[in-house]
């Protein structure tokens, strides 16, 4: 145990974000360069190295958090690294990105604040890097068989990672022009900066995996060829159909899927234009949906100039304390104020739009809606609340509803869905198609970065065991059928 009286002396504290007025003027992480340092070791002895560690439990992938809190503690930071290695394949993904559902089953969060795990987490990763503690792991010898993973998402590379340091050839096709996923054109700059993610890759490129950009398989390469030309194949192309809706004037021009307007603004970060195709500059914006995706549009808006942000969410506003229907351990739905929502906007809740309206020329310029309550299963609208707010670019943020099967890859490999869209699967990640192994959204559905990675390292288990004809000596944090500690 780190510190024996931590829990009881220390309070929490958080990393320090960057003003306001200063961090949307750019597009850097928000966060104040090293603001952890000084204070995380102190945060880490807060962990109470609990006899059953529930934030095991809460993570899926598994993580030794109270290991690296008290080598964090010791300032250990070789050591943490190893620790936090040992289990997630990408912590600086996760420490930026994951809602942190260990926080939530934090056995110290029973009656205080939790230890504040992420900021552990990023802290120790970054400083390995800083140090020089992230090498390449070459395998010792090549097994000879050879894995396509269809995804560079972290679903994808973690499979490929795993798979590729187990001595087999490994080769990541991705449609996009840069590997990623959606840690590279979905999440915007301000929360996680893409040196992260180039920095992976090339350790990967190192370890021996090999990527293919630009290449849609489906479209490009068929999926007969894949199976044809690999020995196992692994479907990590995540659950990318868009939840669309379907309102009178939805075909006016400025109403975009949100996975249209935020991989703009992250190419312009990448020097491919010097404005946006699509922006807020000047606009007034809606954001329909109140979750992270939408977030992620508020401050991209935010940064784009926006002339108005108006957020929209047909649920009620959550509680900001545990409701007494989701007790702990499990991830509670509370009130949260994201970096993007202290940037400004305004949160709407218990709205729904009824239709959009434009000008002569079919640009949307109103967004009609009305108050709901949830009655008897369904939302009902609230007579006489009927209003339109302003509404020059709007973007939907409505969810995916399961893997994109419009370019052909399902029916070319074959692969059966399950009822709620996603590659259906067995215990051990397979498919209905010998050879062939799903993991990630596309056979989870719309989930947790954490979930991803767990699921690519998991697979990756699967495949090394299907190709060496033994037990594979890989890691393998869970199972298809495992949930999340939700209720």
């Amino acid at each position: 145990m780190a510190d024996p009286k931590g829990f009881l002396t220390t309070p929490k504290q958080l990393a320090e974000r960057r003003p306001v007025a200063e961090r949307v003027r750019d597009w850097n992480e928000v966060y104040v360069e090293r603001s952890l340092l000084p204070i995380i070791s102190k945060q880490a002895g807060r962990c109470m190295d609990c006899g059953i560690p529930f934030c095991h439990n809460g993570c899926p992938l598994g993580n030794l958090i109270p290991e690296w809190n008290d080598l964090a503690f010791r300032d250990d930071w070789k050591g943490a690294s190893e620790r936090l290695h040992a289990t997630n394949n990408f912590p600086e993904f996760t420490g930026r990105l994951c809602p942190a559902p260990c926080e939530s089953a934090c056995v110290l969060g029973i009656n205080q604040d939790a230890v504040t795990i992420k900021n552990v987490e990023v802290t120790i990763i970054d400083k390995a890097w800083d140090n020089g503690s992230v090498t390449p792991q070459i395998p010792d010898r090549l097994s000879g068989k050879t894995v396509a993973v269809i995804g560079s998402g972290p679903s994808g590379l973690a499979a490929a990672q795993q798979l590729t340091r187990a001595g087999h050839t490994v080769v990541v096709y991705e449609r996009a022009d840069r590997i990623g996923g959606l840690l590279r054109y979905g999440i915007p700059e301000f929360k996680m900066e893409k040196r992260h993610v180039n920095r992976r890759v090339e350790q990967m490129r190192a370890e021996g995996t090999r990527f293919r950009t630009g290449v849609e398989v489906g479209v490009d390469i068929t999926g007969r060829q894949l199976r044809e030309r690999f020995d196992a194949v692994v479907v990590a192309a995540g659950a990318t159909t868009a939840r669309d809706l379907n309102a009178p004037g939805r075909e006016l021009k400025g109403i975009y899927q949100a996975m249209e307007y935020l991989p703009l603004a992250n190419k312009v970060q990448e020097g491919d234009y010097v404005d946006s195709p699509i922006s807020a500059a000047g606009k007034h914006v809606v954001v329909i949906g109140g979750g992270d995706t939408g977030a992620d549009c508020v401050g991209t808006a935010h940064r784009q100039g926006a002339a108005s942000v108006t957020q929209l969410e047909i649920m009620p506003q959550p509680s900001e304390d545990r409701p007494t229907g989701q007790p702990w351990p499990t991830m509670p739905m509370v009130y949260k104020v994201t970096s993007a929502h202290e940037e400004g906007g305004e949160r709407v809740y218990s709205v729904n739009t009824t239709h959009f309206t434009g000008d002569e020329d079919g640009n949307v310029q109103q967004l009609h809606l009305v108050e709901v309550v949830f009655s008897e299963g369904r939302f009902e609208p609230v007579p006489g609340t009927e209003r339109a707010i302003p509404a020059q670019l709007v973007t939907l943020a409505m969810g995916f509803t399961g893997t994109d099967v419009k370019n052909g890859l399902v029916e070319q490999l074959g692969v059966d869905l399950d009822a709620r869209g996603n590659v259906a699967r067995d215990g051990r990640f397979a498919t209905n198609v010998d050879g062939v192994f799903v993991a990630g959204d596309a056979g989870r559905g719309q989930s947790l970065i954490v979930w991803a990675i767990a699921e690519g390292r998991s697979a990756a288990k699967a495949v090394d065991s299907y190709l060496s004809g033994r037990a594979s000596t890989l890691p393998a944090p869970i199972r298809p059928t495992d949930r999340p500690l939700t209720v």
